[in-house]
């Protein structure tokens, strides 16, 4: 097609939307900042990491375009791509925060997390996310979903954090793919041969009619130019993740005895009567609830027995000047895909409503509260409606309520007695300040079930566990995740289970520990800082994070 933006290359796209003669591409092909973890995999590495970095000018005005390549690696973001985004829109933050303006641009093409590097991707994302929410007190971050890929995994999470969204109508946006959902919940939840199916759910018209995209505009050039001219104009933010109160009404107003459909769906959307809701603090019941790790961590550390809530899956007290948060299971919940203690739709609305409120209230106090994550979640929830509905903007929501809250002042500490995995990580866990967890065998931190990562990657189960022994970042246990330097303390000694009165206390005591030694610090930055972290774990990271200040 004559024009196209869809079909050039990740650079081509870039190039294309500069005023010629203003390109400054950083830490491009000849700085041959390849990934360190593909090569031991038997995959062969790009030069730039599939991440295109140009600084320039549109319509004379300063920009950042961050360009994702969904032609290397499906677009997946690992350690160094991650950190190459990462580390532009910092600089682009600070010069914003100096008085020089800077838009920053990000084309979406690509699938989520990078598989072969796991964990080093959701990192990633988590502070991507964090820089987006930190950039948008200053200019609109503007999005760009071409299409080829589209925007997927948790990068769909950071399209519903960005301000304006633009889209092509050969785009498709969502948290989970059809062939995940198929692998999780079985075709019958959600077939991923239905191509119209998919399109009909996934694609932009759909999105924009319920208002998960802003802009859908003819493939070309000139066309996706005019819009990102016209939104530096008009500095339009959609607020998606600020939309807490209609969706939890909405969630409501849904007949979940019924399958829904699109139809159905666009109905009650655009009927919705939105009340204010207020989720309040769990109190004693006197039935046990579904047992979890995070439950019987969250019940012990608050002293409330059989802890009960009007979201029966999201706990949260004040105990002691701080704020408890857990996602736990509930076996009868009307929602089916959550109740094994995965996060879906109502959970991340309902921790955003609750984080926001803590926020408001110690708005104008000097010493803001802590906050204290209990982290037992074994992945998003994998469903049609709640794809079709936008779970993707749900777990935006709860990451960027935490991100807000911490850039705000509040100590953001997230506790791991249990799995801590995929979306659900992003949502609740992964944009605290430190990091602590238990030291036992059966907690699980990844990406994705490995049944899916097989699927997804085209590997065995065998392959893929012959894989981690090169790779800690694609391991599922919390000794190869301790690898990567991100933990502020990796506790030996007490099991997922073991929540004695004295454990407690003895947790209790290394959380007060990581909220002394914040000194004010309200960044992501301590997962670079740490021993393992430059000796092994981050050392890629901090490396571009060099290049990247170098070249600015």
């Amino acid at each position: 097609m004559k024009n196209s933006f869809v079909e050039l290359h990740a650079r081509e796209r870039a190039l294309s939307l500069l005023d010629a003669g203003t390109s400054k591409e950083m830490v491009g092909p000849l700085d041959d900042m390849i990934s360190p973890h593909l090569e031991p995999q038997n995959i062969v590495p790009e030069s730039d990491d599939g991440i295109v970095l140009m600084k320039g000018k549109i319509a004379g005005n300063n920009v950042l375009v961050v360009s994702i390549e969904g032609k290397f690696q499906g677009g997946g973001i690992g350690e160094v791509s991650g950190a190459k985004i990462v580390a532009a829109l910092e600089k682009a933050l600070e010069d914003n925060k100096n008085g020089k303006t800077i838009y920053p641009i990000i084309i979406l093409d690509t699938g989520g997390v990078r598989l072969q590097e796991a964990n080093y991707g959701l990192l990633s994302i988590s502070e991507i996310q964090n820089a987006v929410i930190a950039l948008k007190k200053y200019v609109p971050v503007i999005g760009l979903v071409p299409g080829r890929v589209g925007s997927f995994g948790g990068m769909s999470i950071t399209a519903s954090i960005l301000s304006y969204l633009i889209a092509t109508n050969k785009a498709r946006i969502a948290l989970n793919g059809p062939e995940v959902i198929e692998q999780e919940a079985g075709v019958r939840e959600f077939d991923s041969s239905d191509k119209d199916l998919i399109w009909n759910t996934l694609g932009t018209k759909q999105r924009l009619a319920t208002g998960l995209v802003d802009e859908v505009v003819d493939d070309t050039v000139d066309n996706i130019k005019n819009s990102i001219i016209n939104e530096i104009k008009t500095k339009k933010d959609a607020h998606r993740t600020e939309n807490v109160d209609f969706y939890l009404s909405l969630l409501d107003q849904l007949d979940l005895s019924k399958k829904l459909d699109i139809e159905s769906y666009n109905k009650l959307y655009k009927n919705v009567e939105v009340t204010k809701h207020d989720i309040p603090e769990a109190v004693a019941g006197s039935e046990e609830g579904t047992k979890s790790r995070g439950r019987v961590w969250f019940e012990k550390m608050t002293g409330i027995k059989n802890a009960t809530s009007s979201v029966s899956t999201v706990l949260h007290a004040q105990k002691g000047g701080k704020e408890y948060v857990a996602i736990v299971p509930d076996a009868d919940n009307d929602f089916p895909r959550v109740r094994n203690g995965e996060v879906g739709l109502q959970e991340g609305f309902a921790v955003a409503s609750v984080i926001n409120k803590v926020v408001a209230e110690d708005k104008d106090k000097d010493v803001k509260r802590p906050i204290i994550l209990i982290a037992d979640v074994p992945s998003q929830a994998y469903g049609y409606q709640e794809e079709l509905i936008g779970i993707h903007v749900a777990l935006g929501s709860s990451a960027a309520a935490y991100a807000k809250a911490r850039q705000a002042g509040h100590p953001v500490i997230d506790f791991i007695p249990g799995d801590a995995v995929s979306g659900g990580f992003l949502a609740h866990g992964l944009q605290s300040n430190r990091m602590i967890a238990l030291d036992d065998d059966s907690i699980t931190i990844q990406a994705m079930s490995k049944a899916s990562v097989a699927r997804i990657t085209q590997r065995t189960i065998a392959e893929l566990e012959e894989a981690t022994k090169h790779v800690p970042a694609m391991a599922y246990d919390i000794d190869n995740y301790e690898k990567l330097g991100a933990l502020y303390k990796l506790v030996k000694g007490i099991g997922s289970w073991e929540a004695t009165g004295e454990n407690v206390a003895k947790i209790n005591q290394i959380i007060d520990g990581a909220i002394d030694g914040l000194n004010g610090d309200r960044t992501l930055h301590f997962r670079y800082e740490t021993p393992i972290a430059k000796e092994s774990g981050r050392k890629a990271t901090l490396k571009v994070r060099k290049l990247v200040d170098e070249q600015w």
